[in-house]
């Protein structure tokens, strides 16, 4: 296909949906491209020349098993659109695959930069770093506060046993990808079982909260139209859930922030979002904060930026914030440093089946011990 109609993505047919259901709304030929891919849902960008919308879709070849997440993400931006939380305004829901072969959804696009690494935040400056971050958690407790039953998400997940069902579930993906002796990673499985904490009132957790899960902009810009400008580089496969850096990564590539105060434009892949313990996106944001000691890794976190907060001001502005209780937040911190490092393992386990593509993978696998570590660490020392 051309670069205007890239796979998976019928221009024409999408045009004639729009006309029918939202008359008016496309005023010229569409073109789109693709602006995020592989093994995770596919993100498309398509303007009419005049504006800009974003399509989401499953990836190609997938099962009718998946075709659930697309109505699930549509539903949850639709439910916190009229709240404070930052989503991309919902355009239309297709769950007739005839369309584009798969159920998808349609979103007005925002503008806004994802910062995944330091370097990409070093140029914003320290005062910026800081704000920029803080915001992510000003931004968190708003979620956080939103009633689910107000915005009918009452039934969006099963939040009784929330925590058990996570620890199994990362425990039967390590199981999965069993290759090889990973020292203290048992360990660490069975010692987050057995603190398991209470959790807090269930609220709408995101799953994947962290910086470059964001777009970042201007507060004085004025409100645009929502969706996502992600960097063109694609992520490799099999690393959707992991914040990868690579040389093409270096550096935001359109939407670069004026000099002024940022603000969090919006919030960005609900795939896997649910309602659970609100505490579990605190601990991933922490883990994130924190430096892993590893320069050039292929996987990165954005704690060695200029003016980027410690971990423990993130936590206490949260709790501050929130009025929760986070004295159990190490505990929180350490599941996501063993949630990590099953992810990577799984990607490491299918690099050595030949199973990966593009760079990077080669040092995955040496990255999972340092994960656990961080995690064992954390677990002891909280």
């Amino acid at each position: 296909m051309s670069p205007d109609h890239p796979p998976g993505l019928d221009l024409d047919r999408l045009r004639g949906l729009l006309d029918q259901e939202r008359p008016g709304l496309v005023h010229g030929p569409l073109t789109g491209r693709l602006i995020e891919g592989g093994r995770s849902n596919l993100t498309y960008a398509v303007s009419d020349g005049t504006s800009k919308w974003v399509v989401r879709r499953p990836p190609l070849g997938h099962v009718l098993a998946t075709a659930h997440d697309m109505k699930r993400e549509h539903r949850v931006i639709s439910a916190l659109h009229p709240t404070n939380v930052p989503v991309p305004r919902p355009v239309l829901l297709c769950e007739d695959e005839e369309v584009l072969g798969a159920p998808f959804y349609v979103m007005e696009f925002v503008a806004g930069t994802p910062y995944r690494t330091a370097d990409q935040l070093a140029p914003l400056g320290p005062d910026r770093t800081r704000g920029a971050v803080l915001s992510l958690v000003d931004t968190l407790v708003e979620l956080h506060a939103v009633d689910p039953a107000e915005v009918g998400l009452a039934d969006f997940g099963r939040p009784e046993g929330f925590l058990d069902r996570q620890l199994r579930r990362w425990g039967k993906q390590l199981d999965a990808s069993r290759n090889r002796d990973l020292a203290g990673v048992d360990e660490l499985h069975a010692s987050l079982g057995r603190r398991l904490p209470v959790s807090p009132a269930p609220a709408v957790v995101h799953g994947d909260y962290r910086l470059d899960n964001v777009l970042i902009g201007p507060a004085s810009e004025p409100e645009g139209r929502a969706g996502v400008e992600r960097s063109s580089a694609r992520r490799p496969e099999g690393l959707s859930t992991v914040a990868l850096s690579t040389p093409a990564q270096s550096a935001p590539e359109a939407n670069e922030p004026e000099k002024g105060v940022d603000r969090i434009k919006a919030i960005l892949d609900w795939e896997m979002s649910t309602l659970g313990d609100p505490l579990t996106d605190l601990g991933l944001l922490v883990m994130y904060s924190m430096p892993l000691g590893m320069p050039d890794s292929p996987v990165s976190t954005t704690a060695e930026a200029p003016g980027h907060p410690a971990p423990a001001e993130l936590i206490e502005r949260y709790a501050a914030r929130s009025g929760r209780d986070v004295s159990a937040v190490s505990w929180y911190t350490a599941f996501a440093w063993f949630k990590l490092a099953v992810i990577l393992e799984g990607i490491h386990y299918r690099y050595t089946l030949g199973q990966t593509v593009g760079r990077g993978f080669d040092r995955i696998g040496d990255l999972v011990p340092v994960f656990i570590e961080h995690g064992l660490t954390t677990l002891q020392e909280g």
